[in-house]
């Protein structure tokens, strides 16, 4: 069986390398995708690989009108193992944060090549787009998105050079209300665009977060993420109350699939936190 594109003339095939180390060669024709990562499948669908595609979780929900034939095989934590060895796959897609270690390693007893994520800084996702579109012989594609992203992250920084820099508490949860750490994409995510989350340090990457003077005296901005919590305007108020007195941040509500579905959703995401930076400005 003949394998995908990948081969440089003389020199044999590329190799590529995944956030463990691990490294991946082309894959064969007609290999068989289960992706356990929602930002990722729709990368995978970005770079045409459609009809490969055997398997996602129940969040794996875009792009919308192509992902619904896609057998899902449970949730990010939460795999049923038996549907995804009936799937028959070659390749597993998986991430560091949304993939419990024990699953993933349940899954690469009988999954032949299983290929580990873990973005942090925007800039990654070159590094995603080369993985993904080289393995599945997708180069073209991926030389696109590449382009596009360098595009945004160029206008970002000239777009953040020209503002002041602000303290915001990015809110993913409450009862308890958690944050995110300077550890996560998302932070990275907000910050270039000057909006450096709290707290400064964190022992936990997404943390349960004090409502204290302590925390809340640097804060000039609240943002409600849509998920994992579906905040809504309702919660506004509801915020407001729990805070103290002395401290009154604006807060607003903030789409939370931009600043954390990192893959090709990176593209759009930066040109949402500049229209969105730009709009909650006075």
């Amino acid at each position: 069986m003949g394998t995908m594109k990948g081969t440089r003339q003389g020199l044999g095939p590329r190799r590529w390398t995944d956030a463990m180390g691990a490294v991946h060669g082309p894959a064969q024709e007609g290999a068989r995708v289960v992706s356990l990562v929602p930002s990722l499948t729709e990368l995978l669908f970005e770079l045409g690989l459609d009809g490969q595609v055997v398997g996602r979780t129940g969040f794996c929900v875009h792009p919308r009108s192509r992902v619904r034939r896609v057998p899902k095989v449970g949730g990010t934590k939460t795999v049923d193992v038996a549907k995804v060895r009936r799937l028959a796959p070659t390749h597993l897609v998986v991430n560091v944060d949304e993939n419990p270690r024990p699953v993933v390693e349940e899954l690469a007893s009988f999954v032949p090549n299983v290929i580990v994520t873990h973005p942090i800084e925007p800039e990654d996702n070159l590094r995603l787009y080369d993985l993904l579109g080289g393995v599945f012989g997708r180069e073209q594609r991926a030389t696109e998105l590449t382009a596009a992203l360098t595009a945004e992250l160029e206008a970002t920084r000239a777009f953040a050079a020209g503002l002041a820099r602000e303290q915001v508490l990015y809110l993913i949860w409450k009862s308890p209300w958690m944050g995110v750490s300077r550890e996560t994409y998302i932070s990275r995510m907000l910050a270039q665009v000057g909006w450096d989350t709290v707290p400064v340090q964190a022992h936990a990457r997404y943390p349960v977060v004090d409502l204290s003077p302590q925390i809340m005296l640097g804060v000039s901005r609240v943002l409600l993420s849509s998920e994992p919590y579906s905040f809504g305007p309702r919660h506004i108020d509801g915020l407001r109350g729990e805070l103290p007195p002395q401290c009154h941040p604006e807060i607003q509500l903030i789409d939370g699939g931009m600043t954390s579905w990192y893959g090709s959703r990176a593209i759009e995401g930066l040109r949402y936190l500049r229209a969105l930076r730009t709009a909650f400005s006075p």
